[in-house]
Order: C-alpha cells, then structure tokens, then sequence
C-alpha cells in the first residue's frame, strides 16, 4: 500500500478567516443541492430539494430557495419539478448563468430507494424552471459533480439503484445532450458514492465517498482524470491512497487554483446521519483539505475555523475567495438551517519557501517517543493523518515528543526553519 506524503508548504497558502453568520434558511434542510449564480450585479446562493429536519423518509421534499448576499431574508421558490416527489443526494451546477439540477433519490415508505434521470434547469433571471433537459442516461445520485470551462457538467461515478457505477457521464447545456466519457476504472476505490470534486484547468480531482462492501466502507483514496481538451469525453484517469482524501459528503469548491473539502464525516451513514457500521449516529467534521497542484500533494488546513457540518451536496462559490455553506447536519446529526460565509484569503510569502533534507528521526517506528535531531533552530509540528496538530516543539539539538498518548498509525513530521524551510517525514507510531 503506498501513502502520498500529505503536507507540503507552497509558495502560496491558504488561510481562513472567521466565518460570517447570513440568515438562516427558511427551514433546516440537509443533503440539499446547493450552488450559486450571478444576476447582474447581485449574488444569489440557492438551495434545491432535501431532508428537513425529521430525517425519515417523508421529511425528504422538493422546496427550493434563493438567498441575495446582503439581503435579510430567503425567497421560496417553485419546487423542483420532480413527479416522482422529494428527492435528496442531488446536485446542482451553474453553467454559462443557468442551474442544472441532476439525478438525486427517492424513498419509499417502505425504504426502498430509486435513483433520478432528471435534469431540472432553472432561469436565475426569469426565476423560474425551465422544461426539463435530456434525461441522464444511467439513473444516479450521490455522484462527484463538477463543470469544466464553464461549458460541460461532468457526473462521476456515484450509486444507480443497486450498486456504485464507474459510468461518467457529460452533459451539453448548449445541445442539451449527453455523451460517455472514459469510465473510472472498474475498481473498489474509484466507483463511490458521496464522494466530492472538482476542476481544475483541464483536470478532475475527487476524494471520498463510500465504496460497495460490507456496510459501505469509507475510502482513503484520490483520484485525478486529465481531461483531453481536444477531445473532452477521453480522460485520463489515476489515484493513489491518501489518508486525507477520507470523507463522506463533504462539500468541495475550487479556490484561488485550489481544490478545497470541507467538512463531512470519516464515517459512512444512511440519510438520516447513522452509521452503516451499525455503530450509531457518525460526527460532523470541521476539516478542511486542501490540494495545490503546484506541489501535487492534499494537506491539511490551517487556521480552521469552520463549524463542524456533514452532508453537504453543494458549496456556493460567491466569490474568487469565499464560499458559503447552507444547511447540512452538524454535532449530533441535527439538521441545520444554519447559513456561514467562510472568507480565504490567498497569502503569498516574501521569498519562495525551500525544502530542507530530511532531518535525523529516531525511533522511527516509535512506541514511547522518538527524537527530532536537527543543527539548526526549527518549529517542528506533528500532525495526524486527517490534519489534526498532536504535537508541536521547537529549539535545536535533539527535540522529544512523547507518542504514548497516540493511536498506533501513520504520523507527520513538519520542521520549518524561521527562514519558511521546510521538511516533512512519516513517523510510524506502534502499539
């Protein structure tokens, strides 16, 4: 098994800033498309269908609303034109100014679950739908959504009724018509469902998601498919394991040339936020991760400071640097109507930071401590494999951090010299 080293430093980092309280939704609602749209000058984040917060089958509807930023409340707006009724684990992009509202799911009151070929297009102007586009050509839901160039939405991969799909599937607004781009391969760890993405340039990139087995285990994998600019539907597709690429529902969004997750759940659960594992209810994760393709590497975020929030089928991206989250589930599985613009500015250093040689390491694996030896004076900070600082020292010589308090598994070992030098190690702690 292969681990991506999953920090390094670039030349320019990301950083949040506190996030702002909008108001909140007209009712709490998660699993709900959400995206954005521009109309003149104004900025609307919408949200499309969902779960209130009874989180049983017939919670699940078809209500939609627009938010203005700046304004003080939400407007309803005509329901999702689905006959079937509710639906959730829809998602929803804005192309060239207009929304497209694809698959989703419905449940029966006896639990059954059928997936949606609907494509529901709405008129940000008119404010209103529109006719219903082709349909999908394989039912889908819970898939990686993402739009290339403004001009094509690409659906990856996602759950069709029975069982995780590798299809994807590209959808013209302009022709209103799809074609079958190169499947992901036919493997466990690429066909998921709850998995999240985006583009970058000419390059898909998703993390997450629950694969088939056994009460549906979580994925520790990220996958990249090089998209053939000439020819859009032939794609080139890779992965690796990455133990930051884990999560289940988490929201995604491409900012300042980076692909940003934010929140979900390590823990893989039904719609009404218990686990499959038959372990209970699963817990919101404040986690933010980061991909830089400049570095090719996912890292963990600093300065975090989102609150903890799951089941998100949508970020709307309102401008090149802020993102607002509307709705989902947070502590306990509460359904939210909670709505928060999260601001990240782009920080770019006085000089381009270096990488350092590794420094001496050992113990290494480590079972009570292991020691940090190093010439020159560093900030030497120990994260665990989802990001989180467990460990932090700084000086020269031999610097000592005690592991004994840590869960036996794979550990990260930033040192940075007061000049932005920097290496990384992986430290091994065993039982």
């Amino acid at each position: 098994m292969r681990f991506l080293i999953p920090f390094f430093l670039s030349s320019a980092a990301l950083s949040a800033q506190t996030g702002q309280t909008l108001p909140a939704l007209p009712e709490p609602v998660t699993n709900n498309a959400v995206t954005e749209a521009h109309v003149g000058d104004s900025v609307f984040i919408y949200s499309f269908a969902g779960l209130d917060a009874s989180k049983i089958w017939s919670g699940i509807h078809l209500k939609a609303w627009r938010y203005r930023l700046g304004d003080t409340t939400w407007q309803a707006l005509p329901p999702v034109p689905d006959p079937a009724g509710g639906k959730i684990a829809a998602a929803a992009s804005t192309v060239s100014g207009k929304i497209y509202v694809i698959g989703g799911y419905h449940v029966e009151a006896n639990g059954s679950e059928t997936s949606s070929r609907k494509v529901h297009r709405f008129d940000p102007v008119l404010n209103n739908w529109l006719s219903d586009g082709a349909d999908i050509p394989v039912a889908i839901d819970d898939q990686v959504q993402a739009v290339w160039r403004d001009s094509l939405i690409f659906v990856v991969s996602g759950w069709s009724n029975t069982t995780n799909v590798a299809n994807v599937q590209i959808y013209n607004p302009a022709t209103d018509s799809w074609v079958a781009g190169t499947p992901v391969p036919n493997l466990l760890n690429f066909k998921v469902f709850g998995g999240s993405g985006t583009i970058i340039g000419d390059t898909l990139y998703y993390a997450g998601g629950a694969r088939t087995g056994s009460a549906f285990p979580p994925t520790t994998f990220f996958r990249k498919g090089y998209i053939h600019p000439d020819n859009p539907s032939q794609i080139d597709w890779s992965g690796a394991t990455d133990p930051l690429a884990q999560g289940y529902r988490m929201g995604c969004v491409e900012l300042l040339g980076k692909a940003l997750w934010l929140g979900g759940s390590d823990v893989t659960y039904n719609y009404n936020g218990i686990a499959y594992n038959g372990s209970g209810g699963v817990p919101a994760l404040d986690r933010l991760t980061l991909y830089d393709p400049a570095t090719g590497a996912l890292t963990p975020f600093q300065n975090q400071v989102i609150a903890p929030t799951m089941d998100l089928r949508g970020v709307a991206k309102v401008s090149s640097s802020a993102v607002v989250l509307a709705g989902g589930m947070g502590p306990n599985q509460e359904v939210s109507d909670q709505v928060r613009l999260y601001e990240l500015a782009q920080v770019v250093p006085t000089q381009q930071a270096h990488v350092l040689p590794e420094n001496r390491v050992f113990p290494n694996p480590a079972s009570d401590f292991f020691t940090l030896q190093t010439p020159v004076w560093v900030q030497a900070d120990l994260f665990d494999a989802f990001g989180k600082l467990v460990g932090r020292a700084s000086g020269s010589g031999e610097l000592r951090f005690a592991v004994t308090h840590l869960p036996a598994g794979f550990y990260f070992l930033k040192t940075q010299t007061a000049g932005g030098a920097y290496s990384l190690q992986k430290i091994v702690v065993s039982p």
